[in-house]
C-alpha cells in the first residue's frame, strides 16, 4: 500500500477509535452527573439541568459510538442470507447494503447539518432549567453522523476495491448474542 493511502487508513482508524473513546467518556459523564444529582438531593441542594446534560451526553455517546461499533462488528447484521449464498452473490449483497447504508447516512448528515445550523442561527435554547444553546449538543450528533457516514463509505470503497469489508468480527462479543 502506498504511503499516502497508509496514512489515510491510519488516520481514519484513529478517528473511529477516538470517537469510540469520546463515546465512552460521555458514558462516564452520564454516571458522574447521576451521582452528583443524587448527592445534591441527599444534601438538600439542587443541581439544575443535570437530567438535560445527561440526555445530551447520551445522544452524544450514541452517535459517537456508531462508527467504532461498526468497525468492531457490534452492529446487528443478519448473516443468515449471506452464509447461504456463494461468494459472488455475498459480495454483491454486501456492496448493495453498504451503498444503501452510506446513502442513508449521508442523507442524514445533510439534514442534520441544516438542523444544527438553524438551531445556531435562531439561537434555539433548551426548554429545561439549563438553558443550553441546542446547537452545542446537536453538534455532537452531527459529528458522530459524519464519522459513521465516512466509515460506511470507507467500507463500501474497500469492499469494491479489495472484495472484502474491514469489519472485524469479535467472537467474544458475538458469543453473548447467539
Amino acid at each position: 500500500m502506498p504511503a499516502p493511502l497508509r496514512a489515510l487508513r491510519s488516520g481514519l482508524d484513529f478517528i473511529y477509535l477516538a470517537a469510540g473513546v469520546l463515546a465512552a467518556l460521555c458514558l462516564v459523564a452520564i454516571l458522574s452527573l447521576i451521582v452528583l444529582q443524587m448527592l445534591a438531593r441527599w444534601t438538600g441542594e439542587v443541581f439544575p439541568g443535570a437530567p438535560d446534560y445527561a440526555g445530551y451526553c447520551m445522544a452524544a455517546a450514541s452517535f459517537l459510538a456508531f462508527a467504532n461499533a461498526l468497525n468492531r462488528g457490534s452492529h446487528i447484521r443478519v448473516s443468515i442470507l449471506l452464509n447461504a449464498v456463494g461468494p459472488g452473490t455475498r459480495r454483491a449483497i454486501e456492496i448493495w447494503c453498504f451503498a444503501i447504508g452510506s446513502a442513508v447516512a449521508w442523507y442524514f448528515v445533510y439534514y442534520a447539518q441544516k438542523f444544527v445550523y438553524f438551531s445556531w442561527k435562531l439561537n434555539d435554547i433548551s426548554q429545561g432549567q439549563d438553558k443550553t444553546a441546542l446547537w452545542i449538543p446537536q453538534s455532537f450528533m452531527l459529528v458522530g453522523a459524519v464519522i459513521l457516514a465516512v466509515a460506511l463509505t470507507d467500507h463500501l470503497i474497500h469492499l469494491i476495491v479489495s472484495g472484502r469489508h474491514r469489519i472485524r468480527r469479535d467472537l467474544v462479543d458475538q458469543s453473548f448474542g447467539e
